[in-house]
């Protein structure tokens, strides 16, 4: 098969000689087509040695052939990593002053970007309004996820991993159906466990001990982990209160998981039984309503590297408080509870988030629709820009008190960046890869 991989000028173009190498190692044709700016980042005979084929920037090469135009007809699939803000404006634009240009116009093969910019560049307007117009003229994205950027920056914006967008890339041809979804979205496009220590795996892949490789290498050593877990309840007297059906699971896996990388890890519980707990490595404050939670988990955020809010916090308490049972016979056939909103503890977080300190959101939702259950989650991390916020799939049957989830992962600007099912286990390793990226 014909690879086309398009390089742009941006500091992640060094991690194109990885996506070059993966194909190459896949025994496709790769041709390297740089823009002049990614040629300042890396150099011609490294691109020509891993490629085998000669490389150029200029349409004025090998005009007899007319290379302008017949590496995009030639092409199966086109890449282009990374893909710079400018980049994208330019696509978006149809410009064609150099070979990348003309190639991606002349081109019928399906086309796939891994963006790579500071996130204030991601999701400015005129960004996201050129990822929505090349969305809709077929091409696919890949990334961008959260991690360390240039200089002491750190958000959405890093550059997916080579491996995920060869995997990626190469989806698009095998499952058209599922193009722009993540790779590990679907187990049917997981690459078999096979990376190397360190590397990231996609979501759900474990090794025969359940723990994957970057756990076996402590990736979160040294890093100070807060988890809040359990649901809320919202006394009205002293025996009765408003509550939610949140066994704390989901919180405690990822809690357990984060101790065994490495991580110090304090557990906020709200009304977890204690029995659930047993064995944790880590220290456990228990609370029990909203403002509880809020108190502890803003004092434990203080010394945090990453906060995980997974907790079902109440969103409105009782406006009063009963000292004495409210008995039904003074009530009547029905009864009106006045209640008041709860603070909100995620925003609050993400208002106070120094830098370099990573905010990990929940939003359970009820939406059996995957498109309008990720336009909810869309809608939150807008409101409460969260590093990650992970969309969970909850109901009379799922989601709560149950051995299993399924989440999406969102990054400001809406972008899903992983999607995956299976036990509450499986899950937090998911969701603690994108942490561990992340933090690097």
């Amino acid at each position: 098969m014909t690879v086309i991989v398009g390089i742009t000028g941006g500091i992640a173009a060094y991690k194109a000689v990885g996506v070059v190498r993966e194909f190459v190692k896949q025994g496709h044709d790769v041709h390297v087509v740089p823009t002049e700016g990614a040629l300042r980042f890396v150099g011609v005979p490294t691109l020509e040695a891993l490629s085998r084929n000669a490389v150029t920037t200029s349409v004025f090469d090998d005009v007899a052939e007319v290379r302008h135009v017949s590496l995009g007809r030639r092409a199966d699939l086109v890449v282009v990593a990374p893909a710079t803000a400018d980049a994208l404006a330019r696509m978006t634009a149809g410009l064609a002053g150099d070979l990348l240009g003309t190639t991606l116009l002349a081109t019928e093969a399906p086309v796939v970007v891994a963006p790579a910019m500071h996130p204030q560049m991601w999701e400015h307007p005129a960004t996201r309004a050129n990822v929505a117009t090349l969305r809709d003229r077929g091409v696919r994205f890949i990334g961008p996820v959260v991690g360390a950027l240039t200089g002491d920056d750190a958000g959405i914006g890093r550059m997916a991993e080579p491996e995920d967008i060869v995997a990626g890339a190469l989806a698009v041809l095998d499952h058209p159906a599922d193009a722009g979804r993540p790779a590990s979205a679907d187990p049917s496009l997981q690459a078999a466990p096979t990376r190397p220590a360190g590397e990231i795996r996609p979501a759900g892949e474990t090794d025969v001990a359940g723990t994957g490789a970057r756990g076996e290498q402590g990736d979160l050593a040294g890093v100070r982990v807060v988890v809040s877990a359990g649901g809320t309840r919202e006394p009205f007297d002293p025996v009765r209160f408003v509550g939610n059906r949140s066994s704390g699971r989901q919180g405690l896996a990822i809690a357990a998981d984060a101790a065994r990388r490495g991580a110090t890890v304090t557990v906020v519980a709200a009304n977890v039984e204690a029995a659930l707990t047993t064995g944790l490595d880590a220290t456990v404050v228990p609370v029990g309503s909203a403002l509880e939670l809020a108190e502890a988990v803003h004092a434990a955020a203080v010394d945090a590297d990453v906060v995980v809010m997974t907790a079902a916090v109440a969103d409105y308490r009782p406006a009063e408080v009963r000292t004495e049972k409210l008995k039904k016979d003074l009530q009547g056939d029905t009864m009106t509870l006045e209640l008041v909103r709860n603070p909100d503890v995620l925003a609050d977080l993400v208002a106070a988030r120094r830098t370099g300190q990573i905010v990990v959101g929940f939003a359970a939702e009820t939406e059996p629709d995957r498109a309008a259950r990720i336009e909810l989650g869309r809608a939150k991390i807008a409101r409460k820009p969260a590093d990650l916020l992970v969309v969970n799939h909850v109901g009379w049957s799922s989601g709560f008190e149950r051995e299993e989830n399924a989440i999406e992962v969102l990054v400001p600007g809406g972008e899903v960046v992983r999607e995956t099912s299976g036990s509450k286990a499986d899950v937090a390793t998911a969701i603690l890869d994108l942490v561990a990226t992340a933090l690097t």
